[in-house]
């Protein structure tokens, strides 16, 4: 884990509060506000909670952010560290292919051929379309709409490589991101890159595409690489993301700056109904509350899960509605211990009430 990783948290468990806090009406940045005023969000209340939260996983490294999307107001406990993204970025991802939808350089009922070179690491749902030692000449087409559902719903790493290949590849994604203002989240590899290298294999083969095949090809690698590789992919900075540009993301994506209204609407319906993370911020949403969110989950190995996020746009009951980034990095606690800091949603809806000057 980096430097800056271990002094955030040292800073944060020195401390019984977070004295600063950057407002901006579209990220972390921006003046320093210690005490705002009607903007929906209690700052205490965050710092405390936020505290709590990243004791329970000392020494992981825990960023938390929240943004009021009907008041400009935005805290985040770090918003510059980067944290390794894992499944996030087929958020944006989605994003950019819709884009390309609306640009009317891609059809949603396009079909796109699969080939089994094209295979990446479970989970995949495509995959299981193929034979146990699929051949060259085995493929299946599918189209552009089912590959965006398939990554955003069920982190389907098959459907998202081929989707971004589609589009122009990672750095097409990238290049759109930075195009509409978000800075500090990239996209650098294929998932078919990404997970190998985490545990030491050089690439991915077609003949581990099933759970089980994966799971012994991880295992044959001697434990000490697997650790260093794991190790130094926490240190990498590709594929990873800040809670401000996750914040940041998730803003403009919800006013309509990023994509056409019907495009817009699809993909948040989509992320609502998301079926990961159901321990995680949808865990401290009350009764009523919508979550529109991805996670970004990669696997625990020798005791040491590197990524579990979830960002997402909360609507309240009664129509309040703010963002909230949780990253989680480098985490060696229990699985229930993880899931339980990262309902970062509960202290977020504890600060997010409005705060009415008085007189």
């Amino acid at each position: 884990m980096n430097s800056s990783r271990r002094s955030l948290l040292t800073a944060v468990l020195a401390s019984t509060a977070l004295g600063a806090t950057g407002l901006g009406a579209a990220g972390c940045g921006g003046r320093v506000n210690r005490r705002p005023t009607n903007t929906g969000l209690d700052i205490d209340k965050l710092a405390e909670g936020f505290g709590r939260l990243a004791r329970r996983v000392h020494p992981a490294a825990f960023d938390l952010g929240v943004m009021t999307l009907d008041r400009p107001a935005v805290w985040c406990a770090d918003g510059e560290s980067r944290y390794p993204m894992q499944d996030l970025f087929m958020a944006p991802l989605a994003a950019a292919a819709l884009a390309e939808v609306d640009a009317g350089r891609l059809k949603l009922n396009e079909k796109i051929r699969i080939g089994a070179l094209d295979l990446s690491p479970p989970p995949s749902r495509l995959n299981q379309a193929f034979p146990a030692n699929p051949g060259p000449d085995d493929h299946i087409e599918q189209p552009a709409a089912d590959l965006i559902a398939l990554a955003v719903q069920e982190s389907d790493n098959t459907a998202a490589d081929v989707l971004m290949a589609r589009i122009g590849g990672p750095g097409a994604v990238t290049a759109w991101l930075r195009a509409h203002g978000v800075k500090d989240m990239r996209v650098d590899r294929y998932a078919r890159q990404v997970q190998p290298s985490i545990i030491g294999l050089e690439s991915f083969r077609p003949e581990w595409k099933d759970p089980a095949a994966w799971t012994r090809a991880r295992a044959a690698v001697p434990p000490p690489i697997r650790e260093a590789k794991t190790r130094a992919y926490l240190e990498d900075p590709r594929d990873t993301t800040t809670s401000q540009a996750a914040l940041n993301f998730l803003n403009l994506l919800s006013i309509g700056s990023l994509l056409s209204r019907p495009s817009t609407a699809l993909l948040l319906r989509l992320m609502t109904g998301s079926h990961g993370g159901a321990a995680r911020l949808r865990a401290g949403l009350p009764l009523g509350a919508r979550l529109a969110h991805k996670t970004g989950t990669s696997l625990t190995d020798l005791g040491l899960t590197p990524a579990t996020n979830d960002i997402g746009v909360v609507t309240l009951a009664n129509g309040r509605r703010f963002a909230i980034a949780a990253l989680l990095a480098g985490s060696t606690t229990a699985r229930a211990a993880r899931r339980r800091v990262t309902r970062a949603a509960r202290a977020a809806i504890a600060a997010a009430c409005p705060v009415e000057t008085a007189g």
